[in-house]
């Protein structure tokens, strides 16, 4: 299966190679087909975020009302899930699916002539930053080295960019846990080959411009919808307490 894969994801990259004559931008190309693709499934996720965090007082009461009953308090969510509708996995779906290109890609590059440039600008995408500064020297490499750097730098802002309305030690050990990712990146990104880092770097910077131009919006919107429906369901729970509740009767005298 993997191999077919892979035989697949080549034939696509060389068709768009051969409509626009180069490779480095038949792999932005194929970045970019990838995301348009996942456009609707990443506006559900978005969706799905966003009823989560409106939801969160609700699932927090429930930890706490049952949080000597471990049992009954999985079962209490799973059925909070199941009303609100509410899909664990839905959040990483998208990721999930982008996974396979990205690994692809070790094994594409490898079939891709060594001369596969990117323009004037990367002589080779089939190698890494490292082998292009061992074969042709700081000044070919300045390039690729700056495609490093950026490939640790998109991998931090978007953990920055979801910092909005978390606690403080939230927000404390993401940024810790971004800063470490991100050194883990500049070693990881200097040693795979260049055309990785190109699918890469674009999938980061439109996740950064969708998120600022449409994510942000879906996610207030959602979150608004979400947090009138609950009011909406309080209103209701009152009334239908009311109307259970027995009149006094008076006594005879």
């Amino acid at each position: 299966m993997w191999d077919i894969f892979i035989t697949l994801l080549t034939q696509v990259l060389e068709g768009i190679e051969q409509f626009c004559g180069d490779w480095g931008l038949a792999v932005i190309i194929l970045t970019l087909i990838i995301r348009v693709i996942l456009i609707p499934l990443m506006t559900k996720s978005t969706e799905s975020s966003a009823r989560m965090q409106a939801l969160q007082p609700q699932m927090q009461a429930i930890k706490d009302k049952y949080s000597d009953d471990p049992a009954r308090m999985n079962e209490e969510m799973q059925k909070f899930y199941s009303e609100h509708k509410f899909n664990m996995l839905g959040g990483c779906l998208p990721m999930v699916l982008q996974m396979p290109v990205f690994f692809g890609l070790f094994t594409v590059a490898s079939k891709i002539p060594q001369n596969a440039s990117f323009f004037s600008l990367l002589p080779t995408i089939s190698l890494s930053p490292a082998d292009v500064f061992q074969q042709q020297g700081i000044q070919t490499a300045a390039i690729y080295i700056f495609l490093v750097v950026l490939f640790a730098v998109t991998t931090f802002i978007p953990m920055v960019m979801n910092l909005k309305n978390t606690s403080e030690q939230q927000r404390s050990q993401t940024i810790t846990m971004g800063v470490v990712m991100s050194c883990f990146m500049l070693w990881f990104g200097w040693t795979v080959p260049t055309a990785v880092l190109l699918y890469y770097n674009t999938s980061s910077l439109w996740q950064i411009v969708q998120q600022k131009l449409v994510t942000d919006r879906v996610m207030k919107r959602v979150k608004e919808e979400t947090e009138q429906q609950l009011a909406r369901e309080g209103v209701r729970v009152d009334v239908v307490r009311k109307e259970k509740m027995a009149r006094p009767h008076k006594k005879d005298k």
